[in-house]
Formats: structure tokens, sequence, C-alpha cells
């Protein structure tokens, strides 16, 4: 991502398609960034992720992973096994990490 994250955080503010659950979900992968610089993945788990964000649905979980996927706000790449974490990337208005 190529701007700060209150750019980010203003863009989805102000997208009415983005509910609260979407927005909980992009602070909880803006509060387990470690990497700020443009272009790393933020590695997390689907329960971290859960927990952090209040969600306790797996399907308004997953409902709101697509949505921020098909909105143009992330991509994601899950790891199917179990001890390791999935990866997140942040996306800027030009659909670039």
């Amino acid at each position: 991502m190529n701007y700060p994250p209150t750019t980010f955080m203003k863009r989805a503010a102000d997208d009415h398609r983005l509910l609260p659950s979407h927005l909980s979900l992009l602070m909880v992968v803006f509060y387990f960034r470690t990497d700020h610089s443009p272009g790393a993945a933020t590695r997390v788990s689907r329960s971290r992720l859960m927990r952090f964000s209040r969600i306790k649905s797996i399907a308004t979980y997953h409902k709101c992973l697509k949505d921020l996927i098909d909105f143009g706000y992330i991509i994601y790449e899950p790891s199917y096994h179990p001890t390791h974490a999935s990866s997140i990337w942040l996306l800027n208005e030009d659909g670039q990490n």
C-alpha cells in the first residue's frame, strides 16, 4: 500500500457498501500488520481475525472477506495448513498492493 492508513480507512469509511463488520475486519488487519512496506503481506489466522474483529459467525466472516476482495480492498491467500497463517495484502485505490 503506497499511502497512509488514514487515507485507506477514509476511503473505506466513505464506501456505503461496507458494513461495520467489514470495517472491523479491516481494522484488525491493520492491527496485525508488522511490515508496513508497500507490498508486504499480513499473516494472520481466521480465529484471530474473528476474535479481534468480534465477528462470531464463520459465515459472516467469509462474506465480509469475500466482499473486501470483490470491492478491491484486499487480496487474500488462504493457508490450508492448520499451523500456518493466511496472507492478506491491503490494496490501494488502483487495486495495487
